[in-house]
């Protein structure tokens, strides 16, 4: 039996998590043999080399049944399903794959996420295949886009399950990673986040000998938990018992546009990141993040030949 696509395992998986909270290599192993899948396709790698490709597709699966709120993440590596993913099982479906999880507004905008990376992506492969009106590197550009979307998404749901020093300790990380603060040795010292620290979560450094420094404030919220505009006067209060002009405001929701407005007109610069641009942040600075596989592509070179 060949490989199955991650498709014709999205319900298997959801099956699988519907008896309790699953580790994710114990359920690619039960589904190998539930599929009973040989010793070659059980072994058999990506082209990077690092995870077997059936492995990577009960992962895949795993992600997009999160990203519809069939599932939801537990713990490092574990999973479980969730009231809505009973309900689903409940009608009994034959199958289900990306077309019946559209119905899923949370699955709606991780697909058009990222200024519709994930339609840009999937239009390009149709067009490629149909017309071949576009070229080859431009089709692993858009399914970059994709790849991006989907690591941003699951970045987010990893980081909203996390306890709030984690976050707080992330998003020092991150700056750090941009170049402010110095390096990762200087973590406790820009940390925070105790009983008594005014509203303030970290101070970094803006410059190598720390002339003028960025007060932190990180929120770890649900997406449904936006950040209004109260939360930005008591962040600037804080700014203002510590005689700082500048601040970072953090969190893995949104921001209300009161709240914007409230950040703009204020005396004090107050610089705020919202959960999409955070995700953005950690891949471009490998935050949380690392490179599996590099694609490079290559062009003649005229000057050699014209030499």
């Amino acid at each position: 039996m060949s490989i199955p696509d991650f498709q014709t395992l999205m319900l298997p998986v959801l099956r699988e998590a519907a008896t309790g909270e699953k580790r994710i290599s114990d359920v690619v192993e039960h589904l190998a043999d539930e599929f009973g899948l040989s010793p070659e396709d059980r072994s058999h790698l990506l082209p990077s080399g690092r995870q077997t490709t059936f492995a990577n597709r009960v992962h895949w699966a795993k992600s997009y049944l999160g990203k519809s709120g069939l599932v939801e993440l537990t713990r490092r590596a574990h999973f479980q399903i969730t009231p809505r993913g009973r309900e689903i099982l409940a009608q009994e479906p034959d199958r289900i794959d990306i077309k019946f999880l559209t119905r899923f507004p949370e699955f709606q905008s991780f697909r058009f996420a990222q200024d519709g990376a994930e339609e840009q992506a999937e239009a390009a492969v149709q067009a490629a295949n149909a017309t071949a009106s576009l070229t080859p590197d431009e089709v692993m550009r858009a399914a970059g886009r994709q790849l991006e979307a989907a690591l941003a998404s699951e970045l987010l749901q990893r980081v909203v399950t996390g306890a709030p020093a984690f976050f707080e300790s992330l998003v020092v990380r991150l700056l750090i990673a941009m170049g402010y603060g110095g390096s990762v040795n200087d973590l406790d010292r820009a940390l925070v986040g105790k009983s008594g620290d005014g509203g303030v979560d970290g101070v970094i450094d803006q410059d190598p000998l720390g002339l003028d420094r960025i007060y932190v404030q990180a929120k770890r919220y649900s997406a449904d938990n936006t950040v209004g505009a109260s939360a930005i006067r008591d962040f600037f209060g804080s700014l203002d018992r510590f005689k700082a002009t500048k601040g970072l405001f953090v969190t893995t929701s949104s921001f209300t546009s009161s709240a914007r407005e409230t950040a703009e007109m204020l005396s004090k610069r107050i610089v705020l990141i919202d959960g999409p641009q955070l995700a953005r942040l950690m891949i471009r600075h490998e935050v949380g993040c690392r490179i599996e596989e590099r694609l490079t592509i290559k062009k003649l070179d005229e000057e050699f030949f014209d030499g």
